[in-house]
């Protein structure tokens, strides 16, 4: 591989307990070194719902010890003969929730071909994934990173480290299906959840120029932060026994990052128009979701998913970031706290996203 003058270190889950804040500090085995490889020394990582479902095994077992963390910013440090992306050492870059799939090398897969590499068949995600050279992947709640440079992205000079963490995940998420169905002037947009993803939901459904953006939660609680972040109205659906009658047939699209399959799905169809459209983002441990055929059949509605973005995507959503001075809402946290901050974000205290941040 070719040595180093750095050791990658980092917080390591080593079972499901992990994710009750005892993950260990200890040195790790990147992947094998390819001249496609870039090398950086973290500043940021952003903490994701993600982390926690995969620490504790909620998505299936994990590939222990696994090193957490796929909202990832800091400066190159080694950049490989073959790396793409015109990047140098010294430059702030960061990595999201995919580093590796097949990049259609055999010319037989379709994703790849069209630049929607996070849905290809053989994608790597940046924590608990193997690549094809056999190295497991390991993320960014470390000292250093090792990812491939197809999915390592230069992060614009105007957008500080501590926000762009979160973008890389959190905000691609929101992003990538805002603007897969047409998020824009005309739209009337709904956004279900109001945590990490939905806030930023409504931050991007704004900056897309959505004529009227509807927060949905369960509780009122929230309601001045959806307001604050430029949401027009909010509905609180375990407050208003009418929430369904008092707002049907408003909404072109919503966008749901909620993770639970006991969410009101049914009622959630009954705010979209004719032929409006519902996308699932949240990913529930605890069961499927079920829909009667009837709330989509009589008006016609579309019920899809999104997950994550291409590379290219998340570069067009920085420069929509930096365009609209778009400002996400992050605490930091020293990366010696990590610990403490996944149980913090686990128990809801995150007002909306929690990036943790090495002492260099």
């Amino acid at each position: 591989m070719g040595s180093t003058d750095y050791k990658f270190e980092g917080w390591m889950g080593l079972d499901p307990e992990s994710a009750k804040g005892k993950m260990v500090w200890q040195e790790f085995e990147p992947k094998p070194w390819e001249e496609t490889d870039i090398d950086m020394r973290v500043t940021h990582c952003g903490i994701c719902g993600s982390d926690m479902h995969t620490l504790r095994s909620g998505w299936g077992p994990t590939l222990y010890p696994c090193c957490v963390g796929h909202e990832v910013v800091g400066v190159a440090v080694r950049v490989g003969s073959k790396a793409e992306g015109n990047i140098k050492v010294g430059d702030r870059v960061g990595v999201g929730a995919q580093s590796g799939s097949c990049l259609n090398v055999n010319g037989d897969c379709e994703a790849c071909a069209n630049g929607l590499e996070q849905h290809c068949n053989r994608l790597v995600g940046t924590y608990n994934g193997t690549y094809a050279n056999g190295g497991k992947s390991y993320g960014g709640y470390s000292l250093y990173n090792r990812s491939p440079s197809h999915f390592v992205i230069k992060i614009p000079d105007a957008i500080p480290s501590a926000e762009a963490a979160p973008m890389l995940c959190g905000g691609i998420t929101t992003y990538s299906p805002l603007r897969q169905h047409g998020c824009g002037p005309g739209k009337k947009v709904g956004i279900v959840g109001v945590g990490g993803l939905g806030h930023f939901g409504i931050l991007f459904a704004k900056a897309l120029g959505a004529d009227r953006v509807v927060a949905i939660s369960r509780k009122a609680n929230k309601k001045e932060d959806a307001l604050k972040l430029g949401a027009d109205a909010y509905i609180a659906t375990d407050d208003d026994a009418d929430w369904v009658k008092n707002n049907a047939q408003s909404l072109d699209l919503i966008i749901c990052t909620v993770s639970s399959s006991k969410m009101p799905i049914t009622g959630y169809c009954q705010l979209l128009r004719t032929r409006g459209t519902l996308v699932q983002l949240g990913a529930p441990e605890d069961g499927g979701l079920e829909i009667p055929a009837f709330a989509l059949i009589g008006r016609g509605i579309k019920l899809g998913g999104s997950i994550i973005g291409s590379p290219d995507e998340i570069r067009e959503m920085l420069d929509l970031v930096v365009a609209k001075n778009v400002k996400p809402w992050v605490e930091e946290r020293p990366m010696k706290d990590a610990n403490q901050a996944i149980q913090d974000m686990n128990d809801g205290k995150a007002r909306y996203r929690l990036v943790l941040k090495n002492e260099w």
